[in-house]
């Protein structure tokens, strides 16, 4: 059964007639014909009784005729709250979000939203500071953080996914210094690490099993800037502790190669968060779906080239 085939239905139960019907729907009285059959054989049920003068609706057919109707007039509406809500993605969103995301994650799925909407325009706030919405005048904001961490600062919002960490290094690095195999090792060599507001980063938390690690580890340069330790781990100059989609590049790309594979890092949470309800409009909801379509594509990369397995990267 086609949704067309219930139209055909409707125009024959008003007109009493396949050919008058057909002409209206300007369709071959076969094909009309042909569109009752495929109903009446879908509900096991004969609509019409024919006979050489006249057609009319059968008691299986009286009874199905108001629920067709209502079916039909469901869809309808559905059809225009769709196109109601894509004609509506326009004017300013105003988004904040690391400076990591926005360059490697953020950049590029944005632009082929504005790409399909051009009514939409964009004032982005990229730091890794963290963003006031009223003070910066931010509408949604792109984070690292919990549920609980959501309902606690009263915001609403999006899981986007959740975030497998890494320890990463050059294999110019790795050719030259060697790979860590233990935390006790991963002591001896140089990290590549983040400092935000004047925390610096250097207590490496790791599992193996169900047994926890937590390594101090040592490093000759340190940045507020999570995209600067990306590319010093490319430069080869050590081994740092980054998100697989910030990596994720660097990864399928060979410029980068895990290390200590075996060892976990707990996972985080990305979620897209409002101050207000009323900020989540139709862009909004077709920001978050186009940058949950990536991060999937991201994750299915990397688990079909073989760099993690599916159970890494929860989905």
């Amino acid at each position: 059964m086609k949704i067309a085939d219930l139209q055909v239905f409707l125009t024959v139960a008003e007109l009493q007639s396949i050919t008058a019907a057909a002409k209206k729907l300007d369709m071959s009285s076969s094909a009309a014909s042909v569109a009752l059959k495929r109903i009446e054989l879908s509900l096991g049920a004969q609509l019409f009784v024919r006979n050489t003068r006249q057609l009319r609706l059968s008691p299986e057919g009286e009874r199905y005729l108001p629920l067709c109707q209502q079916a039909l007039g469901l869809l309808e509406q559905g059809q225009m709250v769709i196109n109601d809500e894509q004609q509506s993605i326009t004017g300013e969103v105003k988004m904040a979000m690391s400076s990591e995301m926005g360059r490697n994650l953020m950049r590029p799925v944005l632009n082929e939203v504005m790409a399909q909407y051009p009514a939409l325009t964009l004032r982005l706030h990229v730091s890794d500071s963290r963003v006031d919405f009223y003070r910066d005048g931010v509408d949604v904001a792109l984070r690292a953080m919990t549920k609980t961490a959501v309902q606690e600062l009263n915001l609403y919002g999006f899981k986007i996914c959740n975030i497998p960490h890494f320890l990463c290094a050059a294999p110019e690095y790795i050719a030259k210094h060697g790979s860590p195999c233990t935390p006790e090792e991963l002591s001896s060599h140089n990290a590549l690490l983040y400092k935000l507001y004047d925390v610096m980063h250097d207590s490496w938390e790791l599992y193996l099993a169900d047994e926890k690690f937590k390594v101090k580890v040592n490093s000759d340069r340190a940045v507020n800037d999570g995209d600067i330790v990306r590319r010093w781990c490319v430069d080869g100059v050590g081994i740092a502790k980054k998100s697989a989609i910030d990596v994720s590049g660097d990864l399928l790309s060979g410029k980068l190669q895990r290390v200590m594979p075996e060892y976990r890092i707990p996972v985080t949470e990305m979620w897209l968060v409002l101050p207000s309800r009323q900020l989540i409009t139709p862009a909004i909801r077709l920001i978050r779906d186009a940058l949950k379509t990536k991060v999937n594509t991201l994750r299915q990369q990397l688990i079909f080239d073989g760099v993690l397995n599916e159970h890494e990267w929860p989905e």
